[in-house]
């Protein structure tokens, strides 16, 4: 039967816990005993986990959280290496980073320089030594970390790990609100969600589901409709509603539209503040003035959908650049998680609303724009900065 996604916490939603150790310290055996689910290969031949493998998960109290299992930073060879920088690609994302120490072996330089690389990334660490049924007698080295001992096999100080899970973890991995800020409860939000050939079929794109739980979650009175039923449900309301939030690409029209009484703002806006750095973007949207013909402009975009006839990222946003600054004018679209190596040779950056991307990894990539010097703006902020409303938009 077939998994209903619709029913299931986001995978950008859930905090990104990085497993890491050497090959065979046991880092699948222990993701099977948190969950005490055998839901990770485990072998005795090394080398087993090549790419990062997810495993997504409840964890109490933590909530949807997702495990990554990690290839053993260890391995050797060509394909090893191709592993490991797969292993320290993952650096942007995780939230929070297990190290795996383990008895198989007596040298523990691996394990102590992959530490150093996770404290220079400000990324929290817990440091586990498994198999103690193999081995109970601790080098000093690894004592001085405070490890939590465990044997994954025999789920010895499983409990105790979870524990210390939680407290590194904390209150400061919970999302803010996404209109909290904007809304509170009894208030009146209409949502102006076009279903064109970009929404898939028998359901609402991700951001659409996330602030309509989220304005219910607050209790908010919520209305969706299709734009073309914008002023008929405007006039049927008693009076004006507190916001609107409505899709980038009708942004003029419902401006046009909107009551004086009425805040406005849209997804993709409300995406940049709850998954990057709002003020960043509306800086960064003043350089599409300073754009010249011979400059290069990069979209970035999460999805790695096929290509659709007026798509926002990779046809409208060219066009309006173009239209704006010169036909010629270079405009590279790069989709998923990767981005060009050659970052800095770009004159601005427009990022999508990275509803796919969890919030560390949003925050990196503007940290490695502001860090080469390149302006960085987001899909809603540019659109509203083009269409001159950006100063009358909420974000």
């Amino acid at each position: 039967m077939p998994v209903n996604r619709l029913t299931q916490t986001p995978m950008a939603e859930r905090i990104h816990i990085g497993i890491f150790g050497s090959t065979n310290s046991g880092k699948s055996s222990l993701i099977n005993a948190i969950s005490d689910q055998e839901i990770a290969l485990v072998s005795s031949v090394a080398g087993t986990t090549t790419d990062p493998v997810y495993k997504a998960m409840e964890l109490h109290p933590i909530g949807p959280c997702v495990f990554i299992d990690t290839a053993g930073f260890d391995d050797v060879g060509e394909l090893g290496k191709m592993r490991i920088e797969k292993t320290k690609a993952l650096l942007d994302k995780i939230d929070v980073a297990m190290m795996i120490f383990s008895p198989d072996k007596t040298n523990f330089d691996y394990e102590f320089e992959w530490l150093k690389i996770l404290e220079k990334s400000e990324t929290p660490v817990l440091c586990v030594y498994n198999k103690s049924d193999v081995n109970a007698n601790i080098p000093e080295e690894i004592l001085q970390k405070n490890p939590v001992v465990v044997s994954a096999k025999n789920k010895k100080g499983i409990n105790e790990l979870k524990k210390q899970l939680v407290e590194l973890v904390g209150k400061d991995f919970e999302l803010p609100s996404i209109t909290g800020h904007l809304v509170g409860e009894g208030d009146s939000v209409l949502l102006v969600a076009p279903q064109d050939i970009q929404a898939p079929k028998g359901r609402l794109i991700l951001p659409q589901v996330q602030i309509l739980r989220d304005l219910l979650d607050l209790k908010a009175i919520v209305t969706v409709i299709t734009t073309d039923k914008l002023e008929q449900t405007l006039a049927a309301y008693k009076e004006p509603p507190k916001l609107i939030i409505t899709d980038s690409q009708v942004f003029s029209y419902v401006y046009e539209r909107t009551p004086k009484e009425s805040q406005l703002t849209s997804f993709s806006v409300l995406m940049a503040r709850y998954k990057g750095d709002i003020d960043e973007y509306i800086d960064g949207s003043d350089a599409i003035q300073k754009l010249s013909p011979t400059d290069k402009v990069l979209v970035l975009e999460a999805c790695t959908h096929n290509p659709l006839d007026g798509d926002i990222g990779r046809i409208q946003i060219p066009n309006m650049l173009r239209k704006k600054i010169s036909k010629d004018l270079q405009v590279d679209v790069v989709s998923g998680a990767q981005i060009p190596e050659n970052l800095g040779d770009y004159s601005l950056v427009i990022h999508c609303g990275g509803c796919m991307f969890n919030r560390r990894y949003v925050l990196s990539r503007i940290a490695k724009c502001k860090e080469l010097g390149v302006p960085i703006t987001n899909y809603g902020i540019f659109i509203a900065k083009m269409g001159g409303i950006l100063e009358n938009i909420k974000s």
